[in-house]
């Protein structure tokens, strides 16, 4: 057991038999952190009311590695104190971490302390990290992750993790991939399964793009609105990630897929609205030359404002002949979209189905921040748990 972080004990909770669910979390950044916030408030309601204990045996990154099969002790649990105790743990490595998880299922089994499984949590939006997924369910670990890589990334390698998943009776949920917290992949899950066909998506996906556009005014600039959403957050410290529109991309080939069509990245006409150049260099030289955007911005809201109409920048997929053609771009709508009064950081998802045919299925919400994004992550481990 690691000194400083004990294992709370349950054995007198009035003798009640509850489940197991022993969570390994990988990454304690933004999102990471504020999961174990939100599950330190709740295991002992989990406990209580679901009968669920809720084990974290557990908690690695790039740089170090704690896993103790008896548990992290999470009362009076925060952040900036953990993260203290964390950073004094041993060393970590891409290695050490796929070991240690798999050594860790092992321990748990052994010790007839598993209970109803071994969940690896990924946090992260490593491409290294992701790779590590097809061993942890081959090995009968359960996957969630908030990271789009694999769900995204090589087809028939994204096939193969659902499929061993089946195989091994575990399960691998990515909601977060897409609408932070919002339930959109279980909701075209739920769509196909049942037999519904998805004809067509129209989509805002990035809770930063349109907090940036939304913020855009006389008296703020391009420049000034990308540098305001990456203080507060919104966007990646590396804005380039969300004005490349990268990360659009990848969401609308996960509901692609999710709708049952066969999309590549590569299949995904992109329409940018800012200049390659401007994605060459270090951060810094973005940072210097983005204001020189600013006047073609301003040009733009100007005409966007007298003819009444917003910037969005939308993901489209439209497979009504069975053949999906999808698409990313920068669009003014007018009053009539459901788009126009889109404000901040939310998303909306418009589903175009046989059943949901003239009038399409609408969700729409907060589609970023840590909170949200946690929250759906817990909501995933909490399916697997299945309170």
């Amino acid at each position: 057991m690691t000194a400083g972080i004990p294992r709370l004990s349950h054995d007198d909770n009035n003798n009640m038999s509850s489940h197991k669910l022993n969570l390994i979390l990988c990454g304690t950044g933004t999102v990471g952190g504020t999961l174990l916030c939100q599950m330190a408030s709740q295991q002992q309601y989990l406990l209580n009311d679901r009968r669920l204990d809720l084990r974290v045996v557990g908690v690695v990154d790039i740089f170090n590695i704690l896993l103790n099969r008896d548990g992290i002790d999470l009362t009076g649990f925060t952040i900036d104190g953990f993260r203290q105790t964390f950073s004094q743990a041993p060393k970590s490595s891409l290695t050490a971490i796929h070991d240690g998880v798999l050594s860790m299922k092992q321990e748990l089994v052994q010790a007839s302390i598993e209970g109803d499984g071994t969940v690896f949590v990924d946090c992260t939006a490593s491409y290294d990290i992701a790779e590590l997924y097809q061993d942890f369910l081959s090995a009968g670990i359960s996957v969630v992750c908030a990271n789009k890589v694999a769900a995204a990334g090589d087809h028939d390698a994204f096939r193969k993790l659902k499929k061993t998943a089946v195989e091994q009776d575990v399960k691998y949920k990515y909601e977060t991939n897409v609408g932070a917290g919002l339930p959109v992949i279980r909701t075209i899950d739920h769509l196909v399964t049942s037999g519904d066909r998805i004809t067509g998506i129209e989509a805002v996906l990035s809770g930063t793009l349109n907090y940036i556009f939304d913020t855009i005014s006389k008296d703020v600039t391009f420049s000034q609105a990308v540098k305001k959403a990456t203080v507060e957050r919104f966007a990646e410290p590396d804005p380039r990630i969300d004005l490349s529109g990268v990360d659009v991309l990848r969401k609308l080939v996960i509901l692609a897929r999710e709708s049952g069509y066969n999309v590549s990245q590569e299949d995904v006409e992109s329409h940018l609205f800012v200049p390659g150049e401007y994605f060459e260099g270090t951060v810094e030289d973005f940072w210097h030359r983005l204001p020189q955007l600013d006047e073609h911005f301003e040009k733009l809201r100007q005409e966007v404002e007298r003819d009444q109409h917003r910037l969005k920048f939308v993901a489209k997929m439209d497979a009504r002949d069975g053949k999906p053609k999808c698409s990313i771009s920068l669009e003014k709508v007018d009053v009539h979209s459901p788009f126009y009064s889109l404000e901040g950081s939310n998303n909306i998802v418009i589903l175009h189905t046989e059943r949901y045919n003239p009038h399409p299925m609408m969700i729409r919400g907060y589609g970023a921040g840590a909170e949200v994004t946690a929250a759906g992550v817990f909501g995933d481990i909490l399916d697997i748990a299945n309170v």
